[in-house]
This record gives structure tokens, sequence and C-alpha cells, in this order.
């Protein structure tokens, strides 16, 4: 048997673009990570400038 089958080339390639999707997804997911992260930073020190300033 040989590789050069048109069912064993079609599965081949479905399997590389299942790779390319979960490749995309990692991505997206660690950008919305990434993204978040820095969000939340952004709020809590906004929180520590409006307590350092606020009328005591």
């Amino acid at each position: 048997m040989t590789d050069d089958t048109p069912a064993h080339g079609a599965s081949r390639e479905r399997a590389a673009e299942q790779e390319k999707w979960k490749a995309k997804g990692v991505a997206l997911r660690a950008f919305f990570y990434i993204a978040g992260t820095h969000a939340f930073a952004a709020f809590v020190m906004l929180l520590f400038y409006l307590g350092q300033h606020a009328q005591k």
C-alpha cells in the first residue's frame, strides 16, 4: 500500500486544517488572557490612584 491514496491525502489535509484551527484558538485564547490581565491590572491601578487621592 502507498500513501498516495486520495482518502489518505484528504485525511491528512483535514488533520492539517484542524491543527491550524487549534493553533488559531490557542493564539486567540492567549490574546484574551493577556488583554484581560492587563485590563484587570489597569482597574486595580485605578483603584489605588483613586484611593490615594480620596478626600479623607
